[in-house]
């Protein structure tokens, strides 16, 4: 027996290592065992490629098209929400409720200088009647207005130079007042002169030293230092009507009151300046024939109200705010008018 007669016949003559196909003369046909899918084995279609060709044709991709996706319709994205109004509206020359007078009138380009008006007016008149009603009942009884008079004017003048809050320089203003206040009623009113400037010299270097400790620039340094000393100087030498004779503050504050109360009328400026002159020498006139002064009371109620339109001026120039108005508005033409009070109830008296 050859070697391969002994290999086709032996017993493993049905194994064939290579898988080629065999005639049927040479082995005899074994039955087909069947065939279970392996779970764990590749998907089936994956197997099919792998081992068998396609001999037809190929796979139609017109006729097997994938199935699309139904399309989502294009949202646009939100418009987003306006953002709110502001609160206050730009300033028009139409009129804007919520600006200021001064911004309308830098807008309109009016004059700055506006008028305080005749509330402002009707609260001087009040403040110089409570003066001149005072001065007869003693110098005690001259202080309670007078200091409420040099609180005013402080706290006006910083406001009208557009300094505030300015707490340390109307405290100390104030308080100069006070003191000079202190001084001619210990003193006397004929060492009123020295009693004033006295204590006016000291709040200058008061007013220096101050400024000089701030570490503000030097720019605003020297305008707080002159807003300082103005405003003292003027709340010490509203001391002048407790240094003047009582017959001379009743004529003086009268007077300014009645001028100022003309001077506010609705009128032209030529004419209510001249009718608030005319009505301040007849308010002299006429509270200076109930005291001593006589007819000379009508030359220092003019005085009066000359020095009382200066300070009313003041007040209106460089579009004053309204708080302007009711501090610096009432308070500046009785204060103005204190150094001609207490100067011609001298010359007079």
């Amino acid at each position: 027996m050859s070697d391969q007669q002994s290999y086709e016949g032996g017993p493993y003559s049905g194994y064939d290592p290579y898988g080629q196909q065999r005639t049927p003369g040479n082995w005899a046909p074994q039955p087909e065992q069947p065939q279970f899918p392996n779970p764990y084995a590749e998907p089936y279609g994956a197997q099919q490629g792998a081992a068998q060709q396609w001999q037809g044709q190929t796979w139609d991709t017109q006729n097997h098209a994938r199935v699309p996706v139904a399309e989502q319709p294009y949202q646009q994205p939100p418009a987003p929400e306006p953002e709110p109004e502001p609160a206050f509206g730009p300033a028009t020359l139409a009129g804007n409720a919520r600006i200021t007078d001064a911004q309308r009138a830098r807008l309109e380009g009016r004059s700055p200088i506006i008028e305080p008006g005749i509330q402002p007016a009707a609260l001087t008149a009040l403040l110089g009647a409570l003066l001149a009603v005072a001065a007869p009942l003693g110098s005690y009884a001259l202080v309670v207005p007078l200091v409420l008079l040099q609180a005013v004017t402080a706290a006006g003048w910083f406001r009208l130079n557009g300094m505030w809050p300015a707490r340390q320089g109307i405290a100390l203003a104030f308080l100069g007042g006070l003191v000079a206040d202190v001084a001619v009623l210990a003193a006397g009113r004929e060492q009123a002169p020295v009693a004033i400037l006295g204590p006016l010299g000291i709040w200058v270097l008061l007013a220096l030293v101050l400024q000089l400790r701030s570490h503000a620039s030097p720019d605003e340094r020297m305008y707080g230092l002159m807003a300082t000393v103005a405003s003292s100087a003027l709340a010490i030498l509203a001391t002048g009507y407790l240094g003047a004779a009582p017959a001379a503050v009743s004529v003086g504050a009268a007077a300014v009151a009645v001028a100022v109360l003309a001077r506010a009328l609705p009128m032209p400026t030529p004419v209510s300046v001249v009718l608030a002159l005319l009505a301040g020498a007849g308010a002299g006139f006429a509270v200076g024939g109930l005291t001593d002064l006589g007819a000379q009371g009508a030359a220092l109620g003019a005085g009066a109200a000359v020095c009382a339109l200066i300070g009313h001026r003041v007040a209106a120039y460089d579009y004053p705010s309204r708080f302007v108005h009711f501090t610096a508005g009432v308070a500046l033409p009785l204060a103005a008018a204190a150094p001609a009070v207490w100067l011609l109830g001298r010359v007079f008296s």
